[in-house]
């Protein structure tokens, strides 16, 4: 691509949404969030299709303004406090083929003002499957060492995410790899800067990056017996 996908105008408006966090203003600018953010979002989706298919052919792009990569602009508000109806940032997934929602395995990209990251892995695994993954630790425990500790993957990722005070009910509380077992979140990011997101080499950098992951996702497929 010869021109950027996000530009500054992009982060302007939604700093201008968190400003402004009500639907009589959106609706009003919506065409600004058409052409300065979803727009650019769909056509750097599309774009990624095929180099995600080179890194693996059961994680999609799917450039689609609802039910694809493109995480809705609105809020659930059913069940917090805050009731402000839009996000103020950019989510894009690249979940596995099976996967039906957010909590599925992925690749992962978001973009909000001062809060940039590329993300790998799986968050808020529902029961079933976060114990496929501590039960595929303790059966191989050298090979989620040498994947989640890989150089290459550690060059650009940190592990992150919530994790239980105690040992998970059922494992040894002794565990050599206990820390890891206590996690809730199986994710790791790397920051970026809206610089970054802004630059022709953007895509690039992604697609750097979702390689650099591989060992880590490969690892969290099989545990959960899905095919990478």
């Amino acid at each position: 691509m010869s021109e950027p996908y996000f530009t500054q105008d992009a982060f302007t408006f939604l700093k201008k949404l968190s400003e402004n966090n009500n639907r009589e203003w959106f609706n009003e600018n919506k065409q600004e969030y058409e052409d300065k953010v979803r727009t650019p979002a769909l056509d750097f989706i599309a774009d990624m299709s095929y180099d995600l298919s080179k890194i693996s052919h059961h994680f999609l792009a799917v450039p689609k303004k609802a039910g694809g990569s493109l995480m809705r602009v609105n809020r659930d508000v059913r069940f917090g406090k805050d009731k402000s109806p839009y996000k103020t940032n950019v989510g894009i997934q690249f979940r596995h083929v099976l996967g039906k929602d957010v909590h599925a395995p992925g690749f992962y990209v978001h973009v909000e003002p001062n809060e940039c990251f590329i993300g790998v892995g799986i968050w808020r695994p529902d029961s079933s499957s976060l114990s496929k993954i501590r039960d595929g630790i303790v059966e191989d425990g050298k090979l989620w060492t040498k994947s989640s500790n890989d150089k290459n993957f550690r060059k650009y990722f940190s592990l992150t995410g919530d994790s239980l005070i105690n040992a998970p009910r059922g494992y040894a509380k002794d565990h050599p790899l206990l820390e890891d077992l206590k996690r809730k979140d199986f994710i790791a990011v790397n920051s970026i800067s809206e610089k970054d997101v802004c630059s022709k080499q953007f895509k690039a950098q992604v697609v750097k990056r979702f390689q650099a992951s591989v060992p880590f996702m490969k690892f969290l497929c099989k545990a959960l017996e899905l095919n990478y």
